[in-house]
Protein backbone atom coordinates (compact mmCIF):
# COMPACT_ATOMS: atom_id res chain seq x y z
CA UNK A 1 0.00 0.00 0.00
CA UNK A 2 1.42 3.54 -1.24
CA UNK A 3 1.48 6.72 0.49
CA UNK A 4 -2.03 9.05 -0.39
CA UNK A 5 -1.72 12.67 -0.76
CA UNK A 6 -3.74 14.12 2.01
CA UNK A 7 -3.41 10.90 4.74
CA UNK A 8 -2.18 12.00 8.03
CA UNK A 9 0.86 9.63 9.65
CA UNK A 10 2.97 9.12 12.68
CA UNK A 11 6.59 9.22 11.79
CA UNK A 12 9.91 9.84 13.53
CA UNK A 13 12.05 12.90 13.02
CA UNK A 14 15.67 11.34 11.38
CA UNK A 15 17.80 14.41 10.53
CA UNK A 16 17.39 18.09 10.88
CA UNK A 17 18.25 20.81 8.56
CA UNK A 18 18.08 24.85 8.24
CA UNK A 19 15.50 24.26 6.23
CA UNK A 20 13.27 21.73 6.91
CA UNK A 21 13.46 18.17 8.59
CA UNK A 22 13.65 14.75 7.39
CA UNK A 23 10.72 12.44 8.72
CA UNK A 24 10.60 8.91 8.64
CA UNK A 25 7.60 7.17 7.90
CA UNK A 26 5.97 3.59 7.75
CA UNK A 27 7.23 1.35 4.96
CA UNK A 28 10.36 2.46 5.21
CA UNK A 29 9.93 5.62 3.69
CA UNK A 30 11.07 8.83 4.39
CA UNK A 31 10.07 12.53 3.55
CA UNK A 32 10.61 16.03 4.80
CA UNK A 33 8.63 18.66 6.18
CA UNK A 34 10.16 22.11 5.20
CA UNK A 35 10.73 24.52 7.78
CA UNK A 36 7.56 26.87 6.86
CA UNK A 37 5.19 23.70 7.35
CA UNK A 38 6.03 23.01 10.78
CA UNK A 39 4.54 25.52 12.73
CA UNK A 40 1.25 28.32 12.57
CA UNK A 41 3.85 30.86 13.41
CA UNK A 42 7.06 32.20 12.23
CA UNK A 43 9.67 29.53 12.54
CA UNK A 44 13.27 31.48 12.34
CA UNK A 45 14.91 28.28 13.90
CA UNK A 46 13.46 24.44 13.63
CA UNK A 47 15.51 22.95 16.49
CA UNK A 48 13.33 25.28 18.37
CA UNK A 49 10.33 22.72 17.39
CA UNK A 50 11.91 19.94 16.77
CA UNK A 51 15.12 17.64 17.96
CA UNK A 52 16.30 14.25 16.36
CA UNK A 53 13.97 11.30 17.47
CA UNK A 54 10.64 13.24 18.29
CA UNK A 55 8.06 11.51 17.34
CA UNK A 56 5.50 13.54 15.07
CA UNK A 57 2.16 13.36 13.32
CA UNK A 58 2.48 14.46 9.83
CA UNK A 59 0.30 15.13 6.71
CA UNK A 60 1.45 13.99 3.28
CA UNK A 61 0.90 17.16 1.26
CA UNK A 62 2.81 16.29 -2.24
CA UNK A 63 4.68 13.47 -3.87
CA UNK A 64 6.25 14.56 -6.85
CA UNK A 65 7.67 12.64 -9.97
CA UNK A 66 10.90 11.70 -8.33
CA UNK A 67 9.25 9.94 -5.51
CA UNK A 68 9.97 13.18 -3.11
CA UNK A 69 7.28 12.80 0.01
CA UNK A 70 6.46 16.58 1.28
CA UNK A 71 5.23 16.54 4.47
CA UNK A 72 3.35 18.89 6.88
CA UNK A 73 2.93 19.17 10.57
CA UNK A 74 0.75 22.39 10.78
CA UNK A 75 -1.81 20.82 8.60
CA UNK A 76 -2.09 17.12 10.70
CA UNK A 77 -3.06 19.14 13.67
CA UNK A 78 -6.91 19.17 14.29
CA UNK A 79 -7.59 22.46 14.22
CA UNK A 80 -11.09 24.22 14.81
CA UNK A 81 -11.80 26.81 11.31
CA UNK A 82 -10.77 30.38 11.92
CA UNK A 83 -13.22 32.90 12.63
CA UNK A 84 -13.52 35.63 10.44
CA UNK A 85 -11.78 38.62 12.28
CA UNK A 86 -13.37 41.69 11.97
CA UNK A 87 -10.79 44.34 10.59
CA UNK A 88 -9.16 46.45 12.30
CA UNK A 89 -9.94 50.67 11.98
CA UNK A 90 -7.09 51.90 9.24
CA UNK A 91 -6.11 48.30 8.64
CA UNK A 92 -6.25 47.46 4.47
CA UNK A 93 -7.60 44.07 3.16
CA UNK A 94 -4.95 42.51 1.62
CA UNK A 95 -5.85 40.54 -1.85
CA UNK A 96 -4.27 38.01 -3.87
CA UNK A 97 -2.22 39.05 -6.30
CA UNK A 98 -4.60 39.05 -9.87
CA UNK A 99 -2.84 36.36 -12.70
CA UNK A 100 -0.79 38.39 -15.08
CA UNK A 101 -2.15 37.86 -18.52
CA UNK A 102 0.13 35.46 -21.03
CA UNK A 103 1.34 38.12 -22.69
CA UNK A 104 3.73 39.26 -19.64
CA UNK A 105 5.33 35.95 -19.52
CA UNK A 106 7.70 36.66 -21.72
CA UNK A 107 6.77 33.15 -24.08
CA UNK A 108 7.98 31.00 -21.48
CA UNK A 109 5.91 27.88 -21.02
CA UNK A 110 4.07 27.29 -17.60
CA UNK A 111 6.34 24.40 -16.34
CA UNK A 112 4.26 24.45 -12.78
CA UNK A 113 2.50 20.95 -12.31
CA UNK A 114 0.25 22.23 -9.16
CA UNK A 115 -2.94 23.49 -9.91
CA UNK A 116 -3.54 26.52 -10.82
CA UNK A 117 -7.18 27.67 -9.65
CA UNK A 118 -5.92 29.82 -6.66
CA UNK A 119 -9.35 28.85 -4.94
CA UNK A 120 -7.76 25.61 -4.56
CA UNK A 121 -3.81 26.39 -3.84
CA UNK A 122 -2.95 27.17 -0.03
CA UNK A 123 -1.09 30.41 0.89
CA UNK A 124 2.71 28.73 1.05
CA UNK A 125 1.73 27.10 -2.74
CA UNK A 126 0.98 30.57 -3.90
CA UNK A 127 3.96 32.39 -2.36
CA UNK A 128 5.84 29.47 -3.66
CA UNK A 129 4.54 29.89 -7.52
CA UNK A 130 4.70 33.97 -6.76
CA UNK A 131 8.49 33.69 -5.74
CA UNK A 132 9.86 31.23 -8.59
CA UNK A 133 7.69 33.90 -11.29
CA UNK A 134 9.30 36.67 -9.89
CA UNK A 135 12.80 35.18 -10.09
CA UNK A 136 12.20 33.84 -13.53
CA UNK A 137 11.18 37.89 -14.43
CA UNK A 138 14.23 39.48 -12.51
CA UNK A 139 16.47 37.17 -14.49
CA UNK A 140 14.69 38.23 -17.39
CA UNK A 141 15.58 42.00 -16.85
CA UNK A 142 18.82 41.28 -15.74
CA UNK A 143 19.94 39.45 -18.67
CA UNK A 144 18.24 42.18 -21.01
CA UNK A 145 19.79 45.13 -19.23
CA UNK A 146 22.96 43.75 -19.42
CA UNK A 147 22.87 42.70 -23.17
CA UNK A 148 21.71 46.52 -23.26
CA UNK A 149 24.23 48.53 -21.67
CA UNK A 150 27.06 46.16 -23.14
CA UNK A 151 28.43 44.74 -20.12
CA UNK A 152 29.22 41.98 -22.44
CA UNK A 153 32.87 41.23 -23.16
CA UNK A 154 33.15 42.45 -26.45
CA UNK A 155 35.94 40.45 -28.95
Amino acid sequence: MGLVVGEVLEGKVTGITGFGAFVSLPEGKSGMVHISEVANSFVSDIKEFLKEGDSVRVKVINIDDAGRINLSIKRAQETAPREAAAPRSGSFERRAPRPRPSQFSGGRAQQSKQPRDPATLSFEDKLKLFMADSESRMADIRHNTDRKSGSRRRK
